[in-house]
């Protein structure tokens, strides 16, 4: 999955995963996306950009990337 082989490449440590996993399972199951649409890339890659801001809750993580997608039109 996107965000999990970003993990191993990211050298993060196991409670920014953690936090960053819940983000990301959550955003998939609320947009309803398939483990093997390419927007999951897309997904995670903003999850992983939101969480290095500092943020810490996987809800508003996750909401920040409904936000992104739905402002740039990338919905799926």
């Amino acid at each position: 999955m996107a965000i999990y082989r970003r993990f191993r490449e990211g050298g993060f440590r196991p409670a920014e995963i953690f936090y960053m996993s819940a983000a990301y399972e959550l955003a998939l199951h609320r947009l309803q996306v398939n483990r093997n649409d390419p927007i999951t890339e897309i997904i995670a890659g903003k999850v992983i950009e939101v969480a290095r801001s500092g943020q810490r809750d996987p809800a508003v993580i996750c909401d920040a990337v409904q936000k992104y997608l739905s402002d740039t039109k990338l919905k799926p």
